[in-house]
Formats: C-alpha cells, sequence, structure tokens
C-alpha cells in the first residue's frame, strides 16, 4: 500500500514536478499575472517577475504561457539551463519559437528573418510574446545588448515583441550590465514568500485537488510547517510530503507534531531554524542597544 491509497488520495499532493493542476492563484501571484499580462496587452516591451528561490516563478510562467491563446498571441517560454549560452543560440532559438522557417547561419540575416516575422504576425492581429525562465543565467553584457536590439524591432508607435524576464534577484544585477536595458524595464514585481494565512490556504487547495477525503495535518502544526518553510512553496510541498510519507509509515490518520519535527530533523530544517532563530535575537538585541545609545545621547 502507498501513502496515496492510505489517505484516499488520487495522485501526489505536494509534488514539486510543474503541473497546472495544482496552481495556487495566492493574492500576489493574481496581482503579478494582472501586471504581466498589462505589460504584454499595452506592448510595453520588457517585464520583470523577481523571486526568491522556490518562490513560484517557473510556475507562473506557465500560467502565463496558458494565458496567452494562439489566436491573440505567438508565445514561447525558454528555460536557460546553464550560464554558457550565447548570442546567437537565444535569437536562433526566440526566432524559430516564433515561428521562423530555416533561420540563417548569420546574424543580420536571421534578424531580418525574424523582423519579417513579426511583421507578419502584427499584421495578423496578434502579438508576439518571448517568456524567459531562470533569467539569472543570462550573465554577461553580450546577451544583454541582444536582447535590447530584439526591442529594439518596432514599427511607428508599437514594439514588436515584448520579452519577460521570470528570475531570481540576481536578474537585476544582469539586466545592469546594460544600463539602457535596465531603462526599459516597463514593469517590474517582486514575488514574496507566502504568510502563514496563505500556507494553511495553499496546503488546503493542493489537498483539495489531490481528492484529499478530510484534512491530513493537524491544524496546530501549519504555522510551524510555515515557520520551518521561511513561507517558500517549494519547502512547503517538500516539508508535506515527507510528513505524509512519515505518518503512513507510522500508520497514523494524519500528520502531528511528532511526525513534523521528526521529518524537519531529517530535513536539516531544525538546525536552520534554530540558527535563523538566534541570529533574529541578534539583530533583535542590537537593535535595543542601538536604541538606548540614542536615548542616551539625547539626554
Amino acid at each position: 500500500m502507498s501513502y496515496l491509497e492510505h489517505f484516499g488520495l488520487e495522485r501526489e499532493p505536494f509534488s514539486n514536478a510543474p503541473d497546472a493542476k495544482f496552481y495556487f492563484n495566492s493574492e500576489q501571484h493574481s496581482q503579478a499575472l494582472l501586471r504581466l499580462m498589462y505589460a504584454v496587452d499595452s506592448n510595453k516591451g520588457l517585464a520583470v517577475l523577481v523571486g526568491g528561490v522556490g518562490t513560484g516563478k517557473t510556475t507562473l510562467a506557465r500560467r502565463m504561457l496558458e494565458n496567452l491563446p494562439e489566436d491573440r498571441y505567438e508565445s514561447s517560454l525558454l528555460v536557460m539551463v546553464h550560464s554558457g549560452i550565447t548570442q546567437e543560440w537565444i535569437l536562433t532559438r526566440i526566432a524559430m519559437q516564433l515561428g521562423v522557417q530555416n533561420p540563417a547561419d548569420d546574424r543580420l540575416s536571421l534578424l531580418k528573418q525574424l523582423y519579417e516575422r513579426l511583421l507578419d504576425i502584427e499584421a495578423g492581429g496578434r502579438k508576439a510574446v518571448v517568456l524567459i525562465d531562470e533569467a539569472q543565467m543570462l550573465e554577461s553584457r553580450e546577451l544583454m545588448e541582444e536582447f535590447r536590439g530584439l526591442l529594439n524591432l518596432e514599427i511607428p508607435g508599437k514594439k514588436l515583441l515584448n520579452i519577460i524576464f521570470f528570475g531570481l534577484p540576481e536578474v537585476e544585477d544582469c539586466l545592469r550590465l546594460d544600463e539602457p536595458l535596465a531603462q526599459r524595464v516597463a514593469v517590474k514585481y517582486h514575488l514574496k514568500s507566502m504568510t502563514v494565512e496563505t500556507t494553511a490556504a495553499y496546503i488546503k487547495h493542493r489537498l483539495h485537488v489531490a481528492k484529499a477525503p478530510r484534512m491530513l495535518f493537524d491544524e496546530e502544526i501549519i504555522p510551524e510547517i510555515y515557520r520551518y518553510a521561511g513561507g517558500v512553496p517549494r519547502l512547503i510541498n517538500t516539508i508535506c510530503d515527507n510528513c505524509l510519507f512519515e505518518a503512513f509509515m507510522r500508520k497514523l490518520p494524519r500528520v502531528n507534531g511528532q511526525v513534523l519535527q521528526s521529518v524537519v530533523g531529517d530535513l536539516g530544517l531544525l538546525q536552520q531554524s534554530l540558527i535563523q532563530a538566534s541570529a533574529q535575537t541578534v539583530d533583535d538585541d542590537l537593535d535595543e542597544i542601538e536604541s538606548m545609545l540614542d536615548r542616551l545621547e539625547q539626554k
């Protein structure tokens, strides 16, 4: 018997593999999507979504791609898997995904092909959109200059190509490699970690999608899951998945505090949480000392 059968689940509720069925439309994800769609529909050119590790950037990129119907958009999603990407690779891949047939080998000819293809897309009443995931991998000035050149493909009064970067905070360092490009960011949104309330709603949402017959976690441990995960969805998934398996191994009907403590200990999150708590205490003490010194100076 698997833990799915033990708990009456139809599928794994806390897998970290991208799955549109489990998309959780939190307030900030909804706001992010609204802003990015506004950037595209208004032909703003360049928009950026920034977030920490595991905050849902890739999930949001895929969600946005699904929200770009073919009758209104010519869209593509490129994932930057390493930092050794070249200008030629970027340009060729974007051209191919936007429908350029038999892309030329030399850059000038390829740019001409891409420009003509963008004109065709515009003439058909559609918008061209390229989503770049893991954009922090674009670590060279040459790549940033290439994207600036792509944004220059336009007709009077209208840009022909919209680009959206999804990346870690380091993506802002990449943009600063080419200041004119950084100045062209028309829309920027920062994804933050979840709150404890959003964490509770997120866990219940994923259990509901997986057809859980009941709540499988004691309500009082949800704030603890939030604290150990730091509100990061990927870590929440990892903790909850391991907790369900541990509860199954112990033949328990639901996850309790003992199970959670065992799991976070095995994952090394217990010590990490203690270190963070100690660091916060030191920060608080320093703030208090500074406040006392300020009061003494005023006297």
